[in-house]
């Protein structure tokens, strides 16, 4: 039983670090707003959507502030949206709020846990033979190659089965042309390749992981050679 408490501080380091990954690689997209701009014309927005990009840029980042940043009005600059389109950027506020939260709550976590660690409060954060953030960042790796594996497969099916997942018995988040005009400047090729730049923060944030805890695991063998 004492051995299984003593295994807590690195399974929950293991959990942070894992939700790290995953929300901070989110993040991305979200909080990188030139990674859209480098949208508007690739894809050449104004002629598909018939707006300015300037106003592409406006719609753009007012419905980012309001999904982004507290106290702000949802807007979606001269295009026009429906109630019901707005009722999915509220419910999408929903999940913008929790994945920041969790990122927060993370860091704190692997921040406190550290810092117990180096005090000698907390005695181990190892499972086995590595830390509790190595198996946090492995577990991590993996995720992005099989949704990226089903993705590749069908990504308009993926793309409704992520809706349906977290926004169950809603079907507001289907919206009009005509109603609701920002989804002409939101094309399924920008939501894809968000979730490129996701799986590629995932694997790039693991593999930090993995190669910082090789380097300090050679070093620490190392030391106790010497």
């Amino acid at each position: 039983m004492k051995n299984r408490w003593e295994k807590l501080p690195a399974l929950l380091l293991a959990v942070a670090v894992f939700c790290g990954i995953l929300t901070a690689s989110i993040g991305l997209p979200i909080y990188i707003r030139p990674f859209y701009y480098a949208h508007i014309e690739a894809l050449d927005l104004p002629g598909v959507s018939g707006f300015t990009a300037d106003q592409i840029r406006t719609a753009y980042d007012e419905v980012l502030d309001y999904l982004t940043l507290p106290g702000q009005e949802f807007g979606t600059g001269v295009m026009a949206c429906s109630d019901s389109a707005a009722d999915h950027f509220r419910d999408c506020r929903v999940l913008f709020d929790l994945n920041a939260g969790v990122l927060l709550g993370s860091v704190t976590v692997i921040l406190v846990l550290l810092l117990l660690r180096r005090t000698g409060w907390i005695k181990r954060l190892r499972i086995g033979s590595h830390s509790g953030a190595f198996w946090g960042a492995l577990a991590a790796v993996g995720l992005p190659l099989v949704i990226g594996a089903l993705a590749a497969l069908d990504f308009s099916r993926a793309f409704v089965i992520f809706h349906s997942i977290f926004f169950p018995g809603k079907d507001n988040w289907i919206f009009d042309w005509y109603t609701d005009q920002i989804i002409r400047v939101l094309p399924q090729q920008f939501f894809m390749n968000c979730a490129i730049l996701i799986g590629a923060g995932v694997l790039l944030l693991s593999l930090t992981v993995l190669v910082a805890e090789r380097c300090f695991k050679k070093e620490n063998d190392y030391g106790h050679q010497a």
